[in-house]
């Protein structure tokens, strides 16, 4: 038996170690290389826009891409993988060219904050990109619901606290359009559409507020 049973076992395994290393290496990479453009894009983006650039909703859509698109090759525990490297590299990206780039990064404790941050919403939104390629109906609009609830999010804090149309409004319109166009079906949209209501508001509480006490 274990003469028949270890070339498979020995292939398994050679496998999965290369999809952990995939899944380090080009997330890893596109997220450093993402936080990079998002720190030049608070340079080239006019006004208020330059918010957009480093918003944690356009953040998360690192690690639900990075997620999708190891969606073909990994299982459930390598796509959150996936995702942390996505968002921890989008952080390092960030503020590493704002201390060697730029004129320093200053305190240490908000690239602290929004690595820990990373640490608990990469593997969330890994899994939300997997789950919306490959997943069950349910799971599609749990992830979808999940990618829209954060630019919903982002809608109240422009709205509510910054006094931000524009940007409020763009935000809502991702919101919609994340749903919309991303579900297969009529019924997941509706679905997606409904969820991503009070994920919106849990993301705002359990986000936000928090990050608006500290910065005060």
């Amino acid at each position: 038996m274990s003469e028949y049973g270890s070339p498979p076992a020995t292939h398994t395994s050679t496998r999965n170690a290369r999809a952990w290393a995939y899944a380090l290496g080009a997330s890893l990479t596109g997220g450093l290389a993402l936080g990079v453009l998002t720190n030049l894009a608070q340079g080239w983006l006019p006004g208020a826009w330059n918010q957009v650039a480093n918003s944690g909703a356009v953040w998360s859509v690192a690690a639900f891409a990075a997620g999708a698109l190891l969606a073909g090759r990994s299982s459930l525990p390598i796509a959150a993988f996936g995702g942390l490297c996505a968002e921890a590299g989008l952080v390092i990206g960030y503020y590493g060219y704002a201390e060697f780039g730029r004129d320093g990064m200053g305190s240490l404790f908000f690239p602290l904050v929004w690595l820990a941050i990373a640490f608990v919403a990469g593997p969330i939104f890994g899994i939300a990109g997997l789950w919306w390629r490959r997943g069950s109906s349910g799971q599609r609009v749990t992830a979808l619901a999940a990618l829209a609830g954060v630019f919903g999010m982002e809608a109240i804090y422009y709205a509510w606290v910054l006094n931000y149309t524009p940007q409020a409004l763009a935000s809502l319109a991702v919101f919609l359009l994340v749903p919309l166009l991303m579900a297969r079906t009529h019924k997941e949209r509706a679905l997606a559409l409904l969820v991503a209501v009070p994920f919106s508001l849990l993301a705002y509480a359990i986000v936000e507020l928090p990050l608006q006490l500290i910065s005060e």
